[in-house]
């Protein structure tokens, strides 16, 4: 069976509009956190639960919440005291440098030094639309199956930390955890990876360090 592999330049504009996005957050030294995974990975929990943790000063934490219709996560990030602003993309499976600009626009960052981009769940676009963050941070999850790093190479190959959610599940379904890691390190050898139960609030240090800027 021949494959033919199909590559269009479609992403130019939207890739200067995230230099833009990247460079003034830079000057204004706020750093931003491209947060992603797939539908029920559980990264808005991860989100949720890390902010909510007492070392973070949520002050300085800015949320955008990306959603294809709703604004249910958008409640519960206003629910534990963090600013934050809701883009529906009506349908569109992901976020793109000119929404997230949109939502920079209508946040207060005044004392902000983080912003979290919670993306649309999505292993396939979302990898590949860049927004201008500094750093990209992937929720997996041991109920999704441990093959999704070679099936969604881009998403584990452009990602700086990786988090394995729902580890507290591994004693009842089939999941090889050495099998996941080694090939998230094939593809990506600097990537970090992580094991956590958000649902248990296990394991999260490494991102509550992340989002303290230690």
């Amino acid at each position: 069976m021949k494959t033919i592999t199909v590559n269009r330049n479609v992403l130019s504009k939207n890739d200067e509009i995230a230099e833009t996005i990247r460079a003034d957050l830079t000057e204004k030294g706020i750093r931003m956190i491209n947060f992603l995974g797939t539908p029920g990975s559980g990264k808005t929990t991860v989100l949720e639960n890390v902010l909510a943790d007492p070392a973070i000063d949520k002050s300085r934490i800015a949320v955008i919440e990306g959603d294809l219709f709703t604004d249910l996560d958008a409640q519960r990030m206003a629910e534990i005291g963090v600013r934050t602003v809701q883009l529906n993309t009506e349908g569109a499976c992901h976020l793109e440098a000119d929404m997230v600009q949109q939502g920079l626009a209508e946040l207060d960052l005044e004392g902000v030094d983080t912003i979290v981009v919670d993306n649309i769940g999505n292993l396939v676009c979302t990898a590949a639309f860049q927004i201008g963050a500094h750093m990209r941070v992937c929720v997996a999850s041991t109920t999704e199956g441990n093959d999704k790093p070679l099936k969604y190479p881009n998403m584990f190959r452009t990602a700086d930390v990786v988090l394995l959610n729902k580890i507290d599940l591994l004693p009842y379904i089939s999941f090889d955890v050495d099998k996941f890691i080694a090939d998230v390190l094939s593809l990506n050898p600097n990537a970090e990876v992580y094991l956590c139960s958000a649902y248990k609030g296990e394991g999260l240090e490494p991102v509550v360090q992340i989002f303290a800027g230690v």
